[in-house]
């Protein structure tokens, strides 16, 4: 009796079990296998159905710390809409029409905040972003900006979850490495332009056309300063300094311009920043004009130099005398500036902060009568690094739309403190080039040569 009532309770829950689970198979569309490089959002838009939709149906992907890994096994829900529902909605229309004749809409997905440095040089240059908008507003160019916080331990594909994000024509950020492969996927997937802004390590811009990479690598640019000295100085003696700097990494550049030299079959001299004044003064040709290099960037050395090339021209004052240094050199301009003069300084840099500038002191005026502080004391200037960012890309949407790429042809601007220009990656985005020599010129003008 007891079996055969046990049998009457199972059968009816069993056939209900089986309804739930031919109710769940019928809400299927797919059963998708994630590959190696899917991400959430791809396989969204493969499918033609919102991430939001997706989560719902893979509730665990809503957990802090999800990621999708290879080979996780994706629910790809039926989606029936209503017809008008599937029209397309008002912003999506206004996304299709030409960027050129309508606002610019902008994401900015930095740490805006004011709890570490991070979030301190990431809110000025927000607010340098926001002056540039501003002043634009005068050349009928408007802009709709939208800002997330995104700092250090943010899981920035919630960030993304916010429908304002993919109707982005621009997105600027993020500051963080681990980041970055999100953001860029989510961007590839809505067809968004991405300004990486900062230093950042990956190489997510060798296989993603929207992205925009500021960040130059230290290897890069130390090739733009060999080939930049090669072609400044071709009949200049060169004159090596050992500065006795443990904590120096200038001795790749230095290393590697011997190396340039030594192929050339051109002749050098190395001395060392504890010779005597008569033993430093005999590595200088009396015949070529001589350039020197230090390798230390740091400001004590610098000025050790200084003082005996200042010694050398007192006894030899016909040996001409040139410095190639770096860009560190352009915070000690305040104290070097007679002696960048004098002999004739070069320095490689992708900025160039000119406090005298007429520009550059209307934009700080403005920065502290908006904001009622000072900008941080740091180089390049947070502020008008943002300023020069949003009047480069925002003129060259206006100008140019969505093919706007920013090569040298397309240049669109004259910078404050910062000059860009890209050039394409063979397979995937564009890769900022721009380099230049600050020359402080014996007449004591001051001269930039864009390479």
């Amino acid at each position: 009796m007891n079996k055969r009532l046990l049998r009457y309770i199972l059968l009816p829950m069993l056939l209900m079990a089986c309804a739930v689970c031919d109710a769940q198979i019928n809400n299927w569309q797919d059963l998708y296998k994630a590959k190696k490089k899917d991400t959430i959002y791809g396989i969204a838009h493969k499918y033609g159905i919102t991430v939001d939709q997706l989560m719902e149906a893979n509730p665990d992907m809503k957990k802090d710390g999800y990621q999708l890994k290879k080979g996780d096994i994706v629910f790809i829900p039926f989606v029936s809409q209503p017809k008008e529902v599937q029209q397309p909605s008002k912003k999506s229309t206004e996304k299709d029409i030409d960027i050129r004749s309508r606002a610019i809409r902008i994401g900015m997905m930095l740490p805006l905040h004011n709890v570490d440095g991070d979030g301190k040089r990431m809110t000025e240059y927000y607010r340098g972003f926001l002056l540039a908008c501003e002043q634009m507003k005068a050349q009928n160019i408007s802009v709709d900006i939208h800002a997330w916080n995104v700092p250090i331990d943010a899981d920035i594909r919630q960030t993304l979850l916010d429908k304002g994000a993919q109707n982005c024509d621009i997105i600027f950020g993020p500051l963080y490495s681990n980041q970055v492969k999100y953001l860029a996927e989510f961007c590839k997937t809505y067809k968004i332009k991405m300004v990486i802004p900062f230093s950042i390590t990956g190489d997510e811009v060798k296989h993603n056309s929207q992205i925009f990479q500021v960040y130059q690598s230290p290897e890069r640019l130390n090739e733009k300063a060999i080939y930049a000295f090669m072609e400044r100085f071709p009949k200049h003696h060169a004159i090596f300094v050992d500065c006795n700097d443990s904590t120096s990494k200038k001795g790749i550049f230095t290393f590697g311009l011997r190396k340039q030299l030594d192929s050339k079959g051109i002749k050098y001299s190395i001395t060392n920043i504890k010779s005597s004044e008569q033993q430093f003064g005999k590595a200088f040709s009396r015949t070529l004009p001589n350039v020197v290099v230090l390798n230390s960037g740091r400001s004590p050395e610098l000025n050790v130099v200084f003082a005996k090339l200042n010694g050398l021209k007192m006894t030899a004052p016909n040996v001409q005398i040139s410095v190639f240094g770096y860009t560190e050199w352009l915070m000690y301009t305040k104290y070097n500036l007679a002696n960048y003069y004098q002999f004739d300084a070069y320095i490689p840099t992708t900025f160039y902060y000119n406090p005298l500038s007429e520009s550059t002191q209307q934009i700080e005026a403005l920065y502290r009568q908006w904001f009622k502080t000072e900008t941080i004391q740091a180089l390049p200037k947070f502020a008008l690094t943002g300023y020069d960012h949003a009047i480069y890309f925002i003129n060259g949407l206006h100008k140019y739309g969505q093919s706007f790429s920013g090569t040298k042809k397309q240049q669109v601007m004259k910078p404050i403190q910062t000059q860009l220009y890209f050039d394409k990656n063979t397979n995937g985005g564009m890769e900022n080039a721009c380099f230049q020599l600050i020359h402080y010129k014996n007449d004591q003008t001051i001269e930039s040569i864009t390479y």
